[in-house]
C-alpha cells in the first residue's frame, strides 16, 4: 500500500498529534455513527494515550529568574529528550542587547543522536522574522506574538532521542533566554511517521544573468536560480519563509518558483511570479502595497516597497498539498525575470523526511547574514 497519503495526513495533523494514537477509535467511532451510535467526537473529547510534559527555562530554586542568560560564543541546549515522542510547540522570547540577535542566535535540533543537526537556521528567520526585526503576524505553523513571543507548531516526531540548541554567535550576551517546548511521550510512532527538517540559505546578493539588449530572456534548466533547499531521500515540502532587500528600483518578483522532483534535469512544478507562488497578486499592490498574514500565506512585512533598499518578509505553506519527493528534491524560485536581477535573499525551507537529514550548506558567518538591522544610534 502507498505510504505517502498516511505521511501526509500524519503531518495534517500538527495541530494537536493525537492522530498518533486516536486512529483506529476514530474509525470505530465513525462506524457506530454510520449504524445509527453515538454522535461522532472530535479527538480531543476522547481519551488519550500519549504523557504531556515540557521542558523550560525555569528557575530552578524556586524564583522567579524563568530564563537563561546566553553569553556571546555559547551554546545552551533548551531541551534534550529520550524518545519515543513528538515536539508539539515551541516558544521562545528573547532580551538580548544586540539589535541583530535575530540573525545572531542559530537554533539547531539533531535527531536520534546524530552529530549533525537536520534543523539549522538562524533563529529569527526559523519563525519568519527574515528581516532580522520583529513584524507581528499570526499563520498555520508559526507566529509571531504580542510582544515579541516566537511561537511554533510543527509536530517534530522522534523515536530515540531529540536535542535543541541555541547558539549565540553574535559579539554581546543575551541577558534572558526564555524558552518552552512542549512535547508528548508515546508508546510508539506510527510506522511511517518522518522526521522534521529547515535549512537556511541566503544570497547576498543573488548574481543576476547579464542579457544582451534585445535578447530574449529565457530560463528553462533553472540553474542560477535561487536555493531554498536541496535534499536527498523520500519525504515531502511544507514550505518556506524568505526574506527579500532590494538593491535596484522596480519589482523584484518576477521570479518563477521552479520546484525540481526525483530529476535536476527539468522543473517538476514552474509557477507564474513571486507574488503568485506566495498566494498574492499584483506586485503584492505596488509601492502602496499592504502587509498581510494568512493562514497558508501572507507578506507580514513590507517597507519601502519597490525601491532600492525596499525589504520584505514572506511565507508559504503547502499544507494543503505537500509536495513530496521519492528519491531527491531541489527547491528554487528565480530572482526576478529569467534570474535577471540582483538582490538580496534569505531563506528557511521546512521539510519531512523519512530519515534525518543532515548534509546542509556551511552555514554564514553571524556578521555576513543579510538583511543586517542597524544598531540604535
Amino acid at each position: 500500500m502507498d505510504k505517502a497519503p498516511q505521511r501526509r495526513g500524519f503531518v495534517k495533523a500538527l495541530g494537536g498529534a493525537v492522530a498518533l494514537a486516536s486512529g483506529q477509535a476514530a474509525m470505530a467511532q465513525a462506524a457506530g455513527s454510520r449504524a445509527g451510535g453515538a454522535t461522532t467526537l472530535p479527538g480531543y473529547a476522547r481519551a488519550q494515550s500519549y504523557r504531556s510534559l515540557k521542558q523550560s527555562s525555569f528557575d530552578r530554586t524556586g524564583g522567579n529568574e524563568d530564563f537563561w542568560p546566553i553569553a556571546a560564543g555559547q551554546t545552551k541546549q533548551v531541551f534534550e529528550a529520550a524518545g519515543p515522542g513528538v515536539i508539539t510547540h515551541i516558544w521562545f522570547t528573547i532580551a538580548a542587547e544586540s539589535r541583530r540577535h535575530l540573525k545572531e542566535l542559530v537554533l539547531r535540533i539533531y535527531w536520534e543522536g546524530n552529530s549533525k543537526p537536520s534543523v539549522e537556521t538562524p533563529i529569527g528567520d526559523f519563525f519568519g522574522l527574515n528581516m532580522g526585526e520583529y513584524t507581528l503576524y499570526q499563520s498555520a505553523f508559526l507566529n509571531c506574538s504580542n510582544v515579541k513571543a516566537l511561537n511554533c507548531y510543527f509536530a517534530m516526531p522522534f523515536r530515540r532521542s531529540a536535542q535543541i540548541t541555541v547558539t549565540n554567535e553574535g559579539e554581546k550576551s543575551v541577558g534572558a533566554f526564555y524558552s518552552n517546548i512542549d512535547y508528548q511521550m508515546v508508546a510508539a510512532l506510527p510506522e511511517d511517521a518522518v522526521y522534521f527538517h529547515a535549512q537556511y540559505r541566503q544570497a547576498a546578493p543573488a548574481r543576476a544573468v547579464q542579457y544582451d539588449k534585445g535578447e530574449r530572456e529565457i530560463n528553462l534548466d533553472g540553474q542560477n536560480n535561487y536555493v531554498f533547499l536541496e535534499t536527498q531521500g523520500r519525504g515531502h515540502l511544507m514550505g518556506v519563509t524568505m526574506g527579500v532587500e532590494q538593491i535596484a528600483d522596480g519589482w523584484f518578483g518576477e521570479g518563477d518558483e521552479m520546484i525540481f522532483i526525483d530529476d535536476n534535469s527539468k522543473p517538476a512544478i514552474n509557477g507564474t511570479g513571486t507574488e503568485d507562488y506566495f498566494c498574492g497578486a499584483w506586485d503584492f499592490g505596488g509601492p502602496a502595497g499592504t502587509p498581510f498574514a494568512n493562514l497558508y500565506n501572507g507578506a507580514p512585512f513590507m517597507g519601502l516597497a519597490e525601491r532600492a533598499g525596499g525589504r520584505y518578509a514572506l511565507y508559504r505553506w503547502h499544507a494543503d498539498n505537500p509536495i513530496t519527493f521519492e528519491r531527491s528534491l531541489r527547491y528554487t524560485i528565480e530572482h526576478g525575470h529569467a534570474d535577471d536581477r540582483s538582490d538580496h535573499f534569505c531563506s528557511v525551507a521546512y521539510w519531512y523526511q523519512s530519515e534525518p537529514y543532515t548534509d546542509f550548506p556551511a552555514l554564514a558567518p553571524a556578521p555576513q547574514r543579510v538583511p543586517q538591522p542597524k544598531e540604535n544610534g
